[in-house]
């Protein structure tokens, strides 16, 4: 991964359930999930450039033995075009936000909100502490046991029908956790025990764009207003001081769909699906919300993503890949 990984979200790639698909004598692997009879891949082949046919074909080809379909998501332009390369059909799902640090800034008009939604925050006695750098040890386990609290709530107040999505996302726990960073949102003059009224944690980055993942976001329901903002603009800032290049907002599916990013490769009935779900879907995925949110801290590099599978889009691939998901 700290050779080869060129997408923004690779990191997701370790999430815990994933697979590790590799071939003798080719240096990388593949990260997909099974899903009965679909094998859903997470990007791209990390591998070497010369590599990367190779290694794809080899993973084809395994599936095919195995007889089962291979759904690839979270494709960035060059990962879609691999993927057409060796017979897949493409289409883009989404699109990725990307802000450049060096100038993020909240001066200006457009973020007369934000600036206000921050300062109402911190009027209402809220701090930002980052995990491992402003907290002690000792305080860590039972501010980890707040935080699976605030999951727990933030599902329930989310509907009895929303699940915890995954794969697509981060997640606290995992043998890589100590590299992600978790900046929290605590009320001054709390117990100990439910001052933390929502946090964000972010992933490293590596390739060619490097810098940091924005991958996971929680708040307590009856949590200070501009909490998550303030706590986002102290990340953004502490990793901008620190020189980091590039804060990556994330996938957002079904958002920023345009005709114009279709490949070659496209499918017309897969383009249909996917923009019926974008019209109709979000109930299953706020795309819209996430997208407001991500799009006003004014990106400067938006990216679409795509999905790729063989012959067409089947209902069933639709179904397994929002079960991987954990969607339904």
């Amino acid at each position: 991964m700290h050779r080869y990984g060129t997408n923004p979200s690779g990191f997701l790639s370790l999430n815990e359930g994933n697979h590790y698909f590799t071939e003798p004598g080719i240096e990388g692997f593949i990260a997909y999930r099974p899903a009965r009879r679909i094998w859903v891949q997470f990007g791209g082949p990390v591998a070497p450039p010369e590599s990367r046919h190779e290694l794809l074909a080899a993973f084809v080809r395994r599936a095919k033995e195995q007889r089962v379909r291979v759904i690839a998501v979270q494709l960035l332009r060059e990962d879609a075009e691999l993927q057409a390369a060796h017979g897949f059909h493409t289409n883009q799902f989404g699109t990725s936000f990307s802000i450049a640090l060096p100038e993020f800034t909240l001066r200006g008009r457009a973020f007369v909100k934000t600036r206000n939604m921050v300062s109402r925050a911190r009027r209402d006695g809220i701090t930002v502490q980052e995990l491992g750098r402003d907290v002690a040890d000792e305080e860590v386990a039972g501010l980890k046991r707040q935080l699976d609290a605030i999951d727990a709530s933030w599902l329930r107040q989310k509907g009895r029908l929303t699940r915890e999505i995954r794969f697509f996302v981060g997640e606290r726990t995992g043998a890589y956790q100590d590299l992600r960073r978790t900046f929290i949102a605590r009320r001054e003059g709390g117990t100990g025990e439910d001052d933390v009224v929502a946090y964000i944690s972010y992933s490293p980055v590596l390739g060619n764009r490097p810098g940091w993942l924005y991958d996971l976001t929680r708040r307590r329901p009856e949590g200070a207003r501009g909490a998550i903002e303030m706590a986002f603009a102290l990340a953004a800032e502490r990793m901008q001081e620190q020189g980091d290049p590039w804060l990556h907002l994330g996938l957002t599916p079904f958002i920023g769909l345009d005709p114009e990013n279709e490949l070659d490769s496209s499918h017309p009935s897969a383009a249909r699906a996917i923009r019926l779900l974008a019209e109709r879907g979000q109930s299953l995925y706020p795309a819209a919300s996430q997208a407001s949110f991500k799009r006003k801290w004014r990106p400067q590099l938006e990216t679409p993503e795509y999905l790729a599978f063989p012959g067409r889009l089947r209902l069933i691939d639709v179904w397994r890949l929002m079960k991987v998901a954990n969607l339904i």
